[in-house]
């Protein structure tokens, strides 16, 4: 009988992709330092969907925001998982804390579990988050007005 390898995380990979999502974020959330919530419509009319990214937490060294997908039809079938979401300022990283009702997600999952989680759970919301952050930033246009300080 074969010996499953244990799933072992790869550190560099995890905390570039961190890394990559903080820095997506900030650019989705100008001028985080006094606004709370950003909502911007991805994809082509009459196609697109509304994403919003609202802070629900602030804290010396770190932000906690909620990013949603919200459609004007409300198809159920093609939801987006809510996803929470911590920026640490000091370490410059954002990580996926949860999704939905599912929370403290672990770095490692033995498998099979109870939940029945990918031994990569987290990895996968990682790195789920920076696809959908780059979209985002590819296809995506402001719903509402922004103004930022000249310099």
């Amino acid at each position: 009988m074969a010996v499953k390898n244990r799933y072992t995380i790869n550190f560099p990979a995890h905390m570039a992709r961190c890394e990559a999502n903080y820095w997506l974020l900030l650019k989705l959330m100008p001028d985080s330092a006094v606004q709370d919530t950003w909502k911007f419509a991805v994809g082509r009319e009459p196609q697109h969907w509304q994403m919003q990214i609202a802070i629900t937490e602030r804290m010396r060294y770190t932000i906690t925001v909620e990013i949603t997908r919200r459609d004007a039809m409300d198809n159920r079938w093609l939801q987006m998982p809510t996803l929470t979401v911590r920026l640490y300022h000091d370490a410059a990283i954002a990580e996926v804390l949860a999704w939905e009702q599912h929370r403290r997600l672990e770095v490692r999952y033995d498998y099979p579990n109870r939940r029945m989680y990918q031994a990569d759970e987290k990895a996968q919301f990682n790195e789920f988050l920076g696809e959908w952050l780059n979209l985002c930033l590819g296809q995506g246009r402001v719903l509402e007005a922004v103004s930022l300080p000249l310099k």
